[in-house]
């Protein structure tokens, strides 16, 4: 099991073994664990692509500005908005609510469609 499907199989874990209606910090701890996922992935990609110095830059922004050029626009699109969406949701705000299940299950399904897509492309490609 890579990286990343160890941090997907950890965060369904969070996701499926909830009591109705519990409270506490595993909203945010599953949002990190389904972005750790993302980054994995991301990490293998750049550093299988022809600019592993892409990989090395420690903005994961700035990985994800570059991503349409290497991977499809769409792929990078979605992978841009799960990253933003998990970063807002891993942070504590002290006016905002803690993410819902639901919203984590939606994100944690788009990631791994990502995590797929990464892994279908030629990133020597570009």
């Amino acid at each position: 099991m890579s990286g990343a499907e160890s941090y997907l199989t950890a965060a369904d874990k969070l996701l499926t073994q909830l009591v109705p209606g519990a409270r506490g910090t595993w909203p945010r701890a599953c949002a990190w664990l389904i972005r750790l996922a993302l980054e994995t992935e991301l990490a293998v990609f750049w550093a299988k692509s022809r600019h592993p110095e892409i990989g090395a830059c420690r903005s994961r922004r700035a990985q994800l500005l570059l991503l349409p050029r290497y991977a499809n626009r769409e792929l990078a699109r979605r992978a841009t908005h799960a990253w933003a969406a998990l970063s807002r949701a891993s942070h504590h705000h002290s006016y905002e609510l803690a993410p819902t299940a639901t919203e984590l299950r939606h994100l944690r399904d788009e990631v791994a469609a990502v995590v797929t897509g990464l892994r279908r492309l030629s990133p020597t490609t570009g």
